[in-house]
């Protein structure tokens, strides 16, 4: 059944979404602008019966023999990722019975698409607020352990045996997440593939791979602890933040102080905003420095939960002018730095969408209140590395990567920021004679920290083949240098 025939299904309002939401990349947005729109022009427009038409039987073709599907089930692939990230945005609003029945018409058809799968499975867990399941399909399950399987069942004598080796063990004794079980083979896939022709080195320094092991172990042990001591100092400071606040609200105007109840609202029902919420938020263009901390405080930035920030980060992107840049840096250090400075676990899907949207309109004050703030705290977890690695890779300028390549030379490095760097590298930075003479100075001073690290490895090799010209003319000045002293 063509697009055309599958329209016709729907009432007036309802194809205008239908046609948003198979507009491709933009179809997310473009339906959330539709949907808005119908709002502001209908306040009592709901989605209800639109969710119906989705779930209504529909007869069709399938391996030579007439059945009866779902009308959601016989759009395309791109339409119903579509559909699920929307209804991601906007579930708060919606009877609960009727997404899930939606969720389950879709289950209904063999779900071949990994990503749709967990589209549908992590929306499921939203709604019903619990955990249970996998997000991934039984057949991907399957390959990802055959795959495993396949390592580890390899020739004892090779590398990828030695590699693997008490994977299984680990997976029994410590709950390490698959993400970071994938992420930590790459990087040992990549070291295996640097050099074929020495396979008697290769035995050597594989031999560091137990002791590399011990002390992943002991940091994972070590990690939870330090999670803990951060998230206390951060619960000290929120409370010395909200006394303070207390205290300074009275020099506030009272329409400043009449927004603060509104916008906290909408903050802790996640209920979809319209132009009147968004208009509330035009208080920020009102606020001197010192009043913005004061009002930040007051509505509990750091609290909000990570279903609500998209919302919230979209209506402060509407916000014309924009934000300037002292308060552009206090909604960043309020709304974004508590909840990344305690991830333990990769970020939500929101929370990324919520930073990456912030930083691409605000590159400047994301580096300054954000980037910087994560960097100087000398504890860069892998699930705030993968973050930065993100906006340096999809949102910040060459000046902007420069600016946090210089705050890293400042810094001590971990191994997350080694990941950061290495992301700044292959992102073709340019870089003058002097960052580069103090960034081989750094490296000298940090490698004896680093002497059993792959990631280490790894970016010095990356140094060595994209910045060759760098390298000779710093060689050739220490020679001269020694040569006249």
């Amino acid at each position: 059944m063509d697009l055309k025939a599958l329209v016709q299904r729907f009432d007036g309002r309802a194809r205008l979404l239908v046609h948003a939401l198979h507009s491709g990349a933009a179809g997310v947005s473009n339906a959330q602008t539709v949907f808005n729109k119908q709002r502001r022009s209908d306040p009592d427009y709901t989605l209800t019966q639109f969710l119906e038409t989705l779930c209504q039987r529909e007869a069709s073709v399938h391996e030579h023999a007439l059945v009866l599907k779902p009308l959601v089930c016989l759009f395309s692939e791109g339409f119903k990722r579509n559909l699920l990230c929307f209804l991601h945005l906007i579930h708060p609003g919606l009877p609960k019975d009727r997404v899930l029945y939606l969720l389950q018409c879709l289950t209904q058809d063999d779900v071949e698409n990994q990503w749709t799968w967990a589209l549908i499975k992590q929306l499921q867990r939203d709604i019903e607020g619990t955990r249970k399941g996998t997000l991934l399909t039984s057949n991907c399950t399957g390959k990802l352990k055959s795959l495993c399987e396949r390592f580890r069942n390899a020739n004892a004598k090779g590398r990828w045996a030695s590699c693997f080796e008490g994977l299984g063990a680990e997976g029994k004794e410590t709950k390490v997440p698959v993400y970071s079980q994938k992420k930590r083979k790459s990087d040992n896939m990549d070291h295996d593939g640097d050099a074929q022709e020495d396979h008697q080195s290769k035995r050597v320094k594989m031999d560091f791979c137990p002791s590399e092991e011990e002390e992943e172990r002991l940091t994972e042990e070590e990690e939870p602890k330090m999670r803990t001591s951060q998230l206390d100092q951060s619960a000290a400071s929120v409370s010395q933040a909200r006394s303070d606040a207390l205290g300074s609200s009275k020099n506030l105007p009272d329409h400043m102080k009449a927004a603060v109840p509104v916008i906290k609202e909408l903050l802790d029902t996640e209920s979809v905003w319209d132009e009147s919420s968004g208009s509330a938020l035009k208080v920020f263009h009102e606020c001197d420095p010192n009043e913005v901390e004061v009002l930040c405080s007051m509505l509990c930035l750091s609290e909000a939960s990570d279903q609500s920030l998209p919302q919230f980060c979209s209506w402060l992107l509407e916000l014309s002018p924009d934000l300037s840049h002292s308060t552009a840096c206090a909604v960043i250090t309020h709304l974004l730095l508590p909840k990344i400075l305690s991830l333990a676990e990769p970020a939500s899907r929101c929370l990324v969408t919520a930073v990456i949207s912030l930083c691409s309109r605000y590159p400047r004050p994301t580096c300054q209140a954000l980037i910087e703030p994560v960097l100087q705290k000398g504890q860069t977890g892998s699930a705030q590395a993968e973050l930065l690695c993100k906006l340096v890779v999809n949102c910040l300028e060459p000046h902007h990567r420069l600016l946090v390549f210089r705050t890293i030379l400042g810094v001590s490095w971990d191994e997350g920021v080694l990941s950061v760097i290495h992301a700044l590298l292959d992102s073709k930075l340019e870089l003058s004679e002097k960052d580069f003479s103090l960034f081989t100075d750094q490296l000298c001073s940090q490698s004896p920290h680093f002497s059993k690290s792959m990631k280490f490895a790894k970016m010095l090799l990356s140094v060595l083949t994209k910045y060759q010209s760098h390298v000779s003319i710093t060689f050739k000045k220490k020679r001269l240098n020694q040569t006249l002293y």
